[in-house]
């Protein structure tokens, strides 16, 4: 997939889901059941153990899901997170050797930021999508301000996105938005309660479906 058709999809799907497994088989049975509601993006970020390892058992299991690395701070992790089959690269902040490794590759980097500044430096670095975090602080109204002024720019806000702000994101001019423990409840992840993880995954749905 080109780097163009995986920022389509994101784009398309609106909801990144941030994943925080502990077992490979948690994740294989989280992404399914994601999918089942109708979400088919995931990020699965390097705070999780073996977070390498499980990405290429996802990336095999579960050819149809895009799969992403997050949380990734130097160059080294993000050769290796698409080596095993990720499909885009998530910084937390601004990370310029990441970026640079991400655009040689040809692989989407969707870069943290929040002040103008970060924003601006994010992109001029060439990374492809924003990701605005936290953006709880600040909220939907944020993103309205920052398009303003970088009207061109593609925002990812990650922090504070529920169903109820999810449409206020993307009414405020978000490219996609990003949910973790308010999308996939840790106790449910734990417990493996696939039915309940689908079922809010299709609130998720058709709150994006809103705007």
């Amino acid at each position: 997939m080109s780097k163009a058709e995986t920022l389509i999809r994101i784009k398309s799907g609106k909801i990144l889901a941030l994943i925080r497994a502990d077992s490979s088989e948690n994740l294989l049975g989280c992404a399914r059941a994601l999918e089942a509601g109708g979400l088919g993006a995931i990020e699965l970020t390097m705070t999780t153990p073996g977070a390498i390892a499980m990405v290429k058992e996802v990336a095999s299991g579960l050819p149809g899901v895009l799969l992403g690395l997050g949380t990734v701070l130097d160059a080294k992790t993000a050769r290796e997170g698409v080596a095993a089959g990720a499909q885009f690269i998530v910084t937390p902040g601004v990370r310029p050797k990441v970026i640079k490794a991400c655009n040689e590759m040809g692989v989407p980097i969707l870069s943290g930021a929040f002040t103008p500044t970060e924003v601006a430096h994010a992109a001029d670095l060439g990374a492809d999508v924003i990701k605005i975090f936290p953006a709880e602080f600040f909220g939907p109204a944020y993103i309205k301000s920052l398009k303003a002024v970088f009207p061109d720019l593609k925002l990812l806000p990650t922090g504070g996105v529920t169903t109820r702000t999810l449409p206020e994101f993307l009414k405020a001019g978000a490219f996609a938005a990003a949910a973790g423990s308010s999308l996939i409840d840790p106790a449910a992840l734990k417990a493996r309660d696939w039915a309940s993880i689908t079922a809010r995954a299709k609130e998720f749905a058709a709150a994006a479906a809103e705007s």
